[in-house]
């Protein structure tokens, strides 16, 4: 702390963060190793759904970036959603522990520290770890963020975009991985092949090779995220009986071996939220603070169409007044399309021992306003919990870039007992409502009754008097008839060679389709 005049270029800086509106506060100027207290830089609370990024080489202090905001959205009464990776940011329920440490920091930056934690709702995916179940229909999530999950390529994708469409149109309720698996296993048979011509082909090895990823996929223990009940997202944009935002968490350490799952649930509900929210525009304040976390898995690997829906969500879900802050280690594991549309950045610190560094260091430079800063010079030598800031003014445009010693988090730095945690769950008036997993009829059950029911049996003339070899053709023939309907689906069959039923199944599935196309992940809406 120094108690020396302002420097010019400090206060130059300060005076682009001296907004009139609400705010949240990050920290002090940082200038030649020195935190000036009278220069704050903050962000407008109106700008958060302008979205943002949080980077940084490993302990530099990303988590800690998150908890400093998320605490403060809380308080202004916005609901956050955090994705717990690592297990360590379940401290956000719980006051934190007064320190020698922290008063420092604190007496640095300028901060009026005391301890305090957020009302805050633990989930779990599928209900692995601690943590109410979030789970999501298959129809809900849809054949492109299911393609993702299973890293399938785009004529893999295409194929299962096709099976989608024929279960909807048939009626054939996708609820969980079995109903998947069932409605391919019997696309794939005499008598799904045929029915399927009628709206494209699925070869053997397309549907093997979905097949076989489903079945690791279930392995895994993954088909206990798919499945009822489906989780409501609107659950997220809670507040506390004292105002204050809930904190949801999402517990992931249980799946951390499933990066690519768990980064495309993610992305599910922002699509799901999308869907549901309507448009309101720019508000004074979100109506939620969504935090991605480790977001190079979801952008790794991923398919045309897949970025193209991300950026497209990006973009459009800022008129529901939901923010997305992206948090990965540098700016290059985020598309640029995506990268244009995050108006606030807090960039941690980055190293440069390899060439690859070097250029990662460089490439992120290129991103930020110009400045007095050497930012390849800053950037390499900032300690943990600094960081280099620009944010969007209460204007929109782009404050100056500020080097910052971050204030540290009034909530617990680290995760709370396991104890703790369980009795937050087990409290928790959603337990009840999401714990107990649910197998309703749907098509894996529709399609075994299908194949369980005899083939009709019409009763034929009574033999006449004719020789073996006359009679040889009629069998035949009357097989053929026979099998056919059976093959076709039985009473199914018949049913839609009905010409009327034929016309409501087309109109049917053109409007199903359309409910689909209008969705970017080609997820469907919720049927509660």
């Amino acid at each position: 702390m120094s108690s020396a005049p302002t420097p010019p270029a400090v206060r130059e800086i300060a005076d682009g963060y001296a907004f009139t509106g609400p705010a949240l506060d990050l920290g002090a100027v940082l200038l030649d190793g020195t935190a000036h207290r009278d220069a704050q830089v903050r962000v407008p609370l109106g700008v958060l759904n302008r979205h943002g990024l949080v980077a940084g080489a490993t302990g530099t202090g990303k988590t800690k970036t998150l908890q400093l905001i998320a605490e403060q959205l809380s308080e202004q009464g916005v609901p956050v959603f955090l994705a717990d990776v690592k297990g360590d940011v379940s401290g956000v329920a719980a006051p934190g522990v007064p320190s020698e440490r922290t008063g420092a920091r604190a007496a640095e930056v300028g901060q009026d520290w005391t301890p305090q934690g957020c009302p805050v709702e633990f989930y779990s995916l599928g209900g692995q770890g601690a943590g109410i179940p979030i789970r999501a229909t298959v129809t809900s999530f849809g054949p492109l963020l299911l393609a993702k999950v299973l890293d399938l390529n785009e004529t893999q994708e295409s194929s299962l975009s096709l099976v989608f469409h024929y279960a909807d149109a048939k009626g054939l309720e996708l609820y969980d991985l079995k109903d998947l698996t069932a409605v391919i296993g019997f696309l794939t048979s005499p008598g799904g092949k045929e029915e399927l011509r009628t709206i494209g082909g699925l070869s053997a090895a397309t549907a093997g090779v979905i097949l076989r990823g489903l079945t690791v996929l279930e392995n895994e223990g993954a088909g206990a995220f798919f499945g009822e009940p489906e989780f409501d997202t609107a659950e997220l944009l809670r507040t506390a009986q004292d105002g204050r935002g809930v904190v949801s968490v999402l517990e992931l350490p249980a799946v951390q071996d499933r990066p690519r799952l768990f980064s495309t649930f993610l992305m599910w509900l922002l699509a799901d939220l999308y869907q549901e929210l309507p448009e309101v525009g720019d508000l004074d304040r979100p109506k939620l603070v969504f935090f991605f976390d480790e977001a190079h898995l979801l952008f790794k690997g991923a398919s045309k169409a897949f970025l193209e829906a991300i950026t497209q969500t990006v973009r459009l879900i800022r008129s529901k007044a939901v923010g997305i802050f992206f948090v990965t280690q540098s700016p290059r594991d985020v598309p640029s399309d995506v990268l244009a549309q995050l108006g606030n950045r807090v960039q941690h610190a980055l190293r440069a021992f390899t060439p690859d560094d070097a250029k990662a260091l460089k490439a992120t430079v290129s991103t930020f306003p110009r400045s007095s800063y050497d930012l390849g010079e800053v950037l390499t030598s900032l300690g943990t919990g600094e960081a280099v800031v620009t944010v969007l003014s209460e204007k929109g445009a782009p404050t100056p870039v500020a080097a910052t010693r971050l204030r540290a988090p009034r909530s617990l730095m680290g995760p709370i007992e396991a104890g703790a945690l369980q009795a937050a769950v087990d409290a928790s008036p959603l337990t009840a409502r999401y714990r107990d997993a649910v197998d309703r009829e749907s098509a894996y059950e529709k399609l075994a009754a299908r194949a369980a029911r005899p083939p009709a049996v019409e009763p034929g003339p009574a033999p006449g008097p004719r020789e073996p070899a006359e009679q040889e053709p009629a069998p035949r023939a009357r097989r053929a008839e026979q099998e056919e309907p059976a093959g076709a689906g039985g009473l199914l069959g018949s049913l839609l060679s009905n010409p009327t039923v034929k016309s409501f199944a087309r109109s049917a599935g053109r409007q199903l389709g359309q409910e689909i196309s209008r969705s970017l992940f080609g997820t469907s809406r919720r049927r509660r």
